[in-house]
């Protein structure tokens, strides 16, 4: 990805201190006391306005519909006052606000509010009709940058060597830290990720979250850092100084760097799709940037913007290159499972990555900035919402819920699988919501977490059932859970297991269901996640770790196809690790429930961690004559032991409550046994748990196999040397004779009444 600059031909008389976009127009104002109209070619269309005081700042009022575009910008002034004018150039209001210039003024993302900021050191909110609401600050220093919160419910500036976020509610704590050895000139925040970008006269830029918490620095450079901007998208930031300006990755590292013939650019201004940025150069010049050579890649495939309306296809196995032209400018690309979509700022082009020729295409209505594929359908947000749409281009759903944001989507927070959508919910960051693709409805409750998540993926391997869809997440303490979400967690309580601490990224094979991890200096695979839904003691031995050093802090990773993982250290550079083919291999025989031939393939590897895989695998599946195999191959004897006891069990409801007690689920397993009649095995599996009260309550209202507990119980008490302290068992024991031999007369007899039971099978093999 590079930036490509240009300027423009117009230039002003002194120093432009401000721009602004509004669709394919940019305003721009001048120390040489006006305000003009440049198109996107840097042409000048005219004069806006004659002003009679130096502006110093520029902001549009936020607006992301296309066709009605904002009317009205807010320009700050250095003699205190603030002016809301039309686009037309007609002075709105004049607002009396400083003491001093107006240094900076900036809309809420709302459009509900405007914050000030000047020369004496306050921070002022005002209405949208220019009325005061509150100073919301008071500094000793001048204030040189603001920036609201996504949420528009704190504030972010300056304040010397230091970067300052306040909430606007009275009792709420401010967040203040070091942020620079020099002063700190501007700051931003982005709406999507959440992240500030900061830059500053000790020449460093700088990352954060939205606590202070520092993401990344860079380097000391040549000259003061004097205006930075993210990208709509989150996924850029902008960094300019004297004469030159980055392009840099959200995680810091820079894509491009460019020298220009501007001076110092004290303002960058993205477009509101993202695919081109402007900068106010002191010495009067408009700069212009394209951002170029974005890639897009999917296992063979690789798609390049090659120029702003020209795509290249390239399959580096049969080398075939392909140039896709478009009449608009391109604004989003994304290229998987066989197809590749690109969305201009007016159209939404489908391709077939084996027909490139024949694509569907359709009118947009707003400009999409975010979009995202899966098996069977994509994913597309604007400022209307969300829409799922089919590879023919057929609207498929509009998912909603309350507070959705759609502006805050990004790949963090969103993730689509073949059947499923799961997305963090914007006004409750602890929520993650499940959503089918077909009806946009939601699935289930919301999984709840107990801290703030950050980000979600859904497993994408379409040869798991709807029933079995799983999703993994990170909290903002980087620890890493995975839960049963869709139709198989319909009506269960959803509690999610941890799988790991301090994890940089995890993600979801394309062709298998394994799991990839960056934690803690290692790279860690799970062959088989689904494993901790079924025997989480096997966990440790179904996984791959290896030394993950070379990667780096706060690596990612960018792909996980086939037996290659993809990762991006924080420098930008991407390295590949390898992991074994065994596991597709043995996931490819299992799915067509090949289970002879998974024994060989496991028998010829002869690799335990393969066996431990399977073993998994034939558990979840009701297959424990291979289990019983796996399991004798990694010396599990207890666990064999309990597969064979399983397998002599007669009917097949009572083999599939062990199976559930095996998952650690007794309600299940005791559901089971009660709708299928076996009343003496639902209470032996909670005498076996030491369950005592529910043994004795399911006793009490089937009225049989009291005096089964009360023996079972005293025996207990009698091992452990204790006394009975269970009023009820007391009150029970009382009427109860227990007579040994009538309980065991009575439970053969359960047992043969099972066998002589119509549904009652042996296992077959």
């Amino acid at each position: 990805m590079r930036l490509q600059v240009s300027l423009g031909t117009f230039r002003h008389a002194e120093y432009v201190t401000a721009c602004g976009w509004v669709g394919n127009e940019l305003f721009t104002c001048s120390d040489d006391k006006t305000v003009h109209k440049v198109n996107s070619e840097g042409e000048s269309a005219g004069i806006v306005a004659n002003l009679d005081s130096y502006p110093t700042d520029l902001h549009w009022f936020p607006s992301g519909n296309k066709r009605q575009q904002s009317d009205l910008f807010v320009l700050a002034c250095s003699d205190g006052m603030y002016l809301l004018i039309l686009r037309n150039g007609r002075i709105e209001k004049k607002v009396d606000a400083h003491k001093g210039a107006v240094i900076c003024v900036r809309w809420s993302n709302e459009g509900t509010a405007i914050a000030t900021a000047g020369e004496d050191g306050l921070v002022k909110i005002w209405s949208r009709s220019g009325m005061l609401r509150s100073a919301l600050a008071q500094l000793d220093s001048s204030v040189y940058s603001i920036s609201w919160s996504p949420d528009s419910n704190s504030l972010c500036f300056t304040s010397g060597k230091d970067i300052v976020v306040k909430p606007l509610q009275p009792q709420a704590k401010q967040i203040t830290w070091r942020a620079h050895d020099g002063i700190v000139l501007h700051v931003d925040w982005n709406v999507v990720n959440s992240l500030i970008v900061s830059g500053g006269e000790d020449r460093r830029y700088k990352v954060w979250d939205a606590f202070g918490r520092p993401l990344f620095q860079s380097r000391p450079l040549e000259f003061s850092i004097t205006a930075v901007a993210w990208s709509p998208s989150g996924e850029l930031f902008a960094v300019s100084m004297f004469d030159s300006i980055r392009l840099c990755d959200r995680t810091g590292w820079a894509y491009s760097r460019e020298q220009v013939n501007t001076g110092s650019i004290s303002c960058i201004a993205w477009s509101s799709d993202g695919t081109q940025l402007a900068g106010a150069g002191a010495n009067g010049s408009v700069l212009f940037g394209q951002v170029l050579e974005r890639r897009a890649e999917w296992q063979n495939i690789e798609v390049l913007l090659k120029e702003s309306h020209k795509v290249l296809v390239n399959d580096i196995l049969t080398e075939m290159e392909e140039e896709l032209d478009f009449r608009d400018r391109v604004v989003n690309m994304a290229v998987g499972y066989g197809h590749l979509v690109v969305t201009t700022s007016l159209q939404c082009c489908i391709y077939s990555l084996q027909n490139l020729n024949t694509p569907h295409i359709f009118d947009l209505k707003e400009t999409v900035h975010f979009l995202m594929l899966g098996e069977k359908n994509y994913l597309m947000a604007d400022m209307n919402g969300l829409q799922v749409y089919s590879y023919e281009g057929r609207p498929v759903a509009a998912p909603k819920f309350p507070g959705m944001r759609p502006e805050a989507f990004n790949g963090q927070t969103v993730s689509v699988s073949g059947d499923s959508l799961a997305i963090i919910d914007h006004s409750d960051n602890k929520m993650i919501r499940v959503m089918d693709l077909q009806t946009g409805k939601e699935v289930g409750k919301p999984v709840q977490h107990a801290l703030e998540v950050v980000s979600v993926g859904l497993n994408r391997w379409a040869g798991t059932a709807a029933k079995e869809r799983k999703c993994v997440f990170q909290d903002k303490n980087r620890d890493l859970y995975i839960c049963p979400v869709g139709q198989g967690a319909v009506g269960k309580e959803v509690l999610p297991i941890k799988l790991g601490t301090m994890c940089d990224s995890a993600m979801w094979s394309a062709d298998t269901d394994m799991l990839a991890a960056v934690m803690d200096g290692k790279l860690v695979v799970w062959y088989y996640p689904n494993v901790v839904f079924v025997d989480r003691d096997l966990a440790s031995q179904t996984k791959y770790t290896r030394d993950a050093s070379d990667f780096g802090k706060d690596s990612q990773i960018v792909q996980f196809h086939g037996t290659s993982v993809a990762v991006r250290r924080a420098d930008g550079a991407v390295l590949y690790a390898a992991v074994s083919p065994y596991p597709a291999q043995l996931y490819a025989v299992v799915c067509r429930f090949q289970w002879e031939m998974a024994i060989s393939l496991c028998r010829y590897v002869k690799d335990p961690t393969l066996w431990a895989v399977l073993a998994a695998m034939a558990l979840a599946e009701k297959e424990l004559s291979t289990a019983e195999v796996a399991f004798a191959a990694i010396d599990e004897v207890a666990k064999l032991q309990y597969v064979l006891f399983i397998k002599e069990i007669p009917t097949p409801e009572g083999r599939n409550a062990e199976l559930a007690m095996w998952r650690r689920r007794p309600e299940e397993a005791e559901s089971i046994l009660l709708q299928a009649g076996l009343i003496y095995r639902a209470i032996d599996v909670r005498i076996r748990l030491f369950h005592w009260d529910r043994a004795l309550e399911l006793a009490v209202h089937h009225k049989t196999h009291v005096d089964t507990v009360l023996g079972f119980r005293e025996r207990f008490l009698a091992a452990m040397g204790r006394e009975e302290t269970l009023e009820r068992f007391k009150q029970y024991r009382e009427g109860v004779q227990i007579d040994w031999d009538k309980i065991t007369a009575k439970i053969q007899q359960e047992v043969e009444k099972e066998k002589e039971r119509p549904t009652a099978k042996p296992y077959q093999e």
